[in-house]
């Protein structure tokens, strides 16, 4: 296997898989805790602190156990927590400030507040949802629908729709996001997991965090790789350039976060096209976009990161070239799918697998390039 990989990465730090009852022992929820309810009425999410999270300071430390909230929404939760009857903060049963070290053995109770009335209408929108109980849905999410509100796009997402198919979801996505435990750019369709539990939200995001979960998406791209395999490890943040855009930061003095993903290529086509299998190991924005871009193999038709460009003419025949590029078009947007998604039931233990076909724009054009 081929890795890449930038010397400037800090260490990783490797955690044994857990199991589905490590999962649920973990939560220690007595019960479903976000709808809108008195803070006596919210029954806490109780974490206990291990080796290799001893030393965070605790506000970063719930961010990174709820990665949808901010950290200045979980200062405000510790700071009011020291005039409410029931704080939405405890450690070791304590009320602490925001700055605290935590140790390895401590004890971590956090109630959610009750979320504040968003304003999102429910919107009856068709959506495939491929499995439904009373704790989950996995939803096969269309490629051009937004996953969730936000400025320039606050009716029909996929929240919109999911609130007209249930009354029940979690909170811990936050009040434009409920239910929402990973997301899908706007142009890339797929499987999405959506909780109606918050024991089921925060259970799914533990399997993210800690590879339980896997999900695996394909993609076309220009280029002929170099690999058959490779692990592709790069930390990603915003580009300093341009804020709608991610980016691989090599410089210390800017913010980014670890990101990994593996690739598997699955086909080649003339040197100058290949399909690629790209499993998550981290889930960063753009991630697989940004890091195939990185390696000099942009996404075909991806609009911010050089997947838009002629068909070389040495390649194909006029003829070809002209049906490749009027299929290309007609993709609006990235050749990118989430295929295939894995992961354990929060409730019942059970490794559950879906996958979801190709849609009609991609399986085109390969089947032109195969033709070809």
């Amino acid at each position: 296997m081929l890795t890449i990989i930038l010397l400037a990465i800090s260490p990783l730090i490797f955690l044994v898989e857990p199991s589905a009852q490590m999962l649920q022992g973990n939560l220690q929820s007595n019960g479903l805790f976000g709808e809108n309810r008195s803070m006596q009425d919210i029954q806490p999410i109780s974490f206990s602190i291990y080796s290799n999270q001893a030393g965070q300071r605790l506000d970063q430390l719930i961010v990174s156990l709820l990665p949808d909230r901010s950290r200045s929404e979980v200062q405000r939760w510790i700071t009011n927590s020291q005039d409410q009857e029931y704080p939405a903060v405890l450690l070791n049963g304590r009320i602490v400030r925001s700055g605290v070290r935590v140790r390895e053995g401590d004890l971590l109770e956090i109630r959610v507040p009750a979320p504040v009335p968003s304003g999102i209408v429910p919107q009856d929108i068709p959506i495939t949802v491929l499995y439904e109980d009373e704790q989950m849905l996995v939803i096969d999410k269309p490629r051009g629908m937004v996953v969730h509100p936000a400025p320039g796009n606050r009716d029909g997402t996929l929240v919109n729709a999911v609130m007209a198919h249930t009354e029940d979801l979690s909170v811990l996505g936050g009040e434009l996001r409920p239910g929402i435990v990973h997301r899908l750019d706007k142009d890339t369709g797929g499987l999405l997991m959506v909780a109606k539990s918050d024991l089921a939200h925060r259970a799914l995001q533990i399997q993210i965090q800690t590879k339980t979960a896997e999900r695996r998406y394909m993609a076309i791209v220009w280029g002929d790789p170099g690999f058959e395999h490779a692990l592709v490890d790069a930390p990603i943040g915003r580009n300093p350039s341009d804020y709608k855009k991610m980016a691989v930061i090599t410089n210390d003095k800017l913010k980014a976060r670890e990101a990994q993903t593996e690739l598997f290529v699955r086909s080649r086509f003339q040197s100058t096209f290949a399909l690629l299998e790209a499993k998550l190991h981290t889930g960063r924005t753009h991630q697989i976009r940004v890091h195939a871009a990185y390696i000099n193999l942009p996404v075909l038709d991806d609009p911010l990161y050089g997947g838009m460009r002629p068909v070389p003419p040495h390649a194909y025949s006029t003829a070809v070239r002209a049906k490749l590029e009027a299929a290309i078009l007609g993709l609006n947007g990235q050749a990118l799918h989430a295929y295939s998604l894995s992961f354990i039931h929060p409730l019942t233990g059970e490794r559950m697998h879906f996958t979801s076909q190709l849609p009609v724009e991609m399986t085109r054009i390969i089947e032109m390039l195969q033709a070809a």
